[in-house]
């Protein structure tokens, strides 16, 4: 008789909707489980080996670098060949022109580049990210460490990988983008739920999916931690499976994933515009003052923005305000702004901030530059108490 084939785990989050798979246990034993020539793109965060009773500087304190038992280094052969396994298993799923992603300091990156050369990868980038606040060096006996390395490879040497190069270059502001760069680490609002000690920012794994993936690619993490492959592959409109073996940091990411698909699920239900999109083309940002112009909208798109009843229905009035009753107490005023992309007329950014100068901050830490939009939407969501 034949063994019946070992399935995979049922998954501790499952979206059908937007095709999003998170599932506990050993990446290793769960990479062993997927089919071949599944997964279009990989984006792998795995253990740097650093945690060695050292100290670091986090937020003008002295803090520990031991992050977990997971991440103690075993010494130079075991954590090679430990880099080696998760990369053959890795290019196993990998379809014929997939390709993928590793980051990494010096304490593991090289194994990685060296394993995958044995395995037969073909190297096609070392992106240098560049952090402009790095922690400061405490024994003053080093260079302040201010860039992780990332790895780019595709599957094999007959692979044609997907590059999005007219996309990054217009990203780019219209000139050919460098493998270096600069992104600022996690922010203050990626970490409200909590943190990752290892954790990369949305901004940075936007990129990389918009660079070698497309719509309804399937992503795959086998080190998930915080979630923010999966995250950015739900609002790039990528489908994702996340490895994860921490309940921690399983947590963490649920809640991160409910979070954005609540706010998705709003976004797309109570704001609705229209565009004029038959006219010639026209210049709406504001070039003389370096901004974008929130208010510089046709007026058929201002009749375009309305928020729904509580029937589902939307109002025709467009001032779009509709109150219960004159006796409400106000208790939560929030403000959220929209940025309409110039290339796909669809939202590519939203946030909740006090200000649009903040909106534009964050817009722009995200690695987005002002070009990327076509114009903001700004919506205020008022909570009364009857």
């Amino acid at each position: 008789m034949t063994k019946s084939p070992i399935k995979l785990p049922a998954p501790v989050f499952n979206d059908e909707k937007h095709h999003i798979r998170l599932y506990q246990g050993d990446s290793l034993e769960l990479l062993a489980l997927l089919p071949e020539s599944s997964v279009d793109l990989i984006f792998a965060d795995p253990p740097y080996f650093l945690s060695n009773g050292g100290i670091t500087c986090h937020a003008g304190k002295m803090v520990s670098v031991n992050k977990g038992d997971w991440d103690k280094s075993r010494g130079p052969d075991a954590n090679h060949d430990f880099n080696r396994a998760w990369l053959a298993a890795c290019q196993r799923i990998l379809k014929p022109n997939g390709s993928l992603w590793v980051s990494g300091t010096a304490h593991v990156i090289h194994s990685v580049g060296f394993a995958m050369q044995q395995l037969g990868f073909k190297l096609l980038n070392d992106i240098s990210w560049v952090k402009p606040n790095p922690p400061p060096n405490l024994s003053c006996r080093y260079f302040t460490h201010a860039t992780e390395t990332i790895i780019w490879a595709a599957r094999d040497k007959k692979s044609r990988h997907t590059f999005n190069y007219k996309l990054m270059k217009e990203l780019n502001r219209n000139k050919q983008m460098k493998s270096v760069w600069e992104i600022k680490p996690s922010e203050t609002w990626e970490k409200r739920f909590g943190k990752h000690p290892t954790q990369k920012p949305l901004a940075l794994l936007e990129r990389i999916l918009l660079a070698s993936s497309h719509e309804g690619d399937l992503v795959l993490d086998p080190f998930s931690g915080s979630g923010t492959t999966v995250l950015a592959a739900l609002k790039l409109r990528r489908t994702a499976i996340g490895l994860e073996l921490s309940n921690e940091f399983l947590a963490l990411t649920l809640q991160r994933l409910t979070d954005t698909l609540i706010r998705i699920q709003i976004s797309f239900t109570s704001i609705h515009f229209s565009l004029d999109l038959l006219t010639g083309p026209m210049d709406r940002s504001d070039r003389a003052s370096g901004g974008l112009a929130s208010t510089n909208l046709s007026s058929r798109a201002k009749r375009g923005i309305c928020f729904s009843r509580p029937n589902g229905g939307a109002s025709s009035n467009a001032s779009a305000n509709c109150y219960m009753s004159a006796n409400l107490q106000l208790v939560q005023t929030e403000l959220r702004f929209y940025f309409i992309g110039r290339q796909n007329r669809s939202i590519i950014f939203s946030v909740l901030a006090p200000s649009l100068d903040d909106a534009l901050h964050q817009f722009r830490s995200h690695g987005h530059s002002d070009s990327d939009a076509l114009f903001i939407i700004k919506s205020e969501t008022q909570i009364f108490l009857t």
